[in-house]
């Protein structure tokens, strides 16, 4: 829903077989792959591991883990070593203005 407000085309991939992206947006000629993590606890390195996965599987540009609480020192550094990345819902409108630069 924050992504559709801010402009972009999304599409939610087929669950079980995703391969590590749950939604694919759209804008500006720019497709990037998101891995949605709804968890209580900080989100780890696995779910950057299958959104790098995911990049590769579905050809992205781009890709990005969304999580509703934060991220472990592990996977920050991995997200900043891979390109991946790290959301919160708070931080959409700024990803926003910062990916299509």
């Amino acid at each position: 829903d924050g992504l559709i407000s801010l402009g972009w085309n999304t599409k939610v991939t087929s669950g079980s077989g995703d391969q590590g992206i749950d939604v694919i947006a759209e804008k500006n000629n720019l497709k990037i792959g998101i891995q949605c993590k709804l968890y209580t606890s900080y989100v780890g390195n696995k779910a950057v591991q299958e959104a790098i996965a995911g990049k590769l599987f579905y050809g992205l540009q781009k890709v990005a883990v969304l999580t509703t609480e934060g991220y472990t020192r592990s996977a920050i550094d991995l997200a900043k070593s891979s390109g991946v990345y790290l959301l919160t819902i708070e931080s959409l409108h700024d990803f926003d203005n910062e990916i299509l630069k």
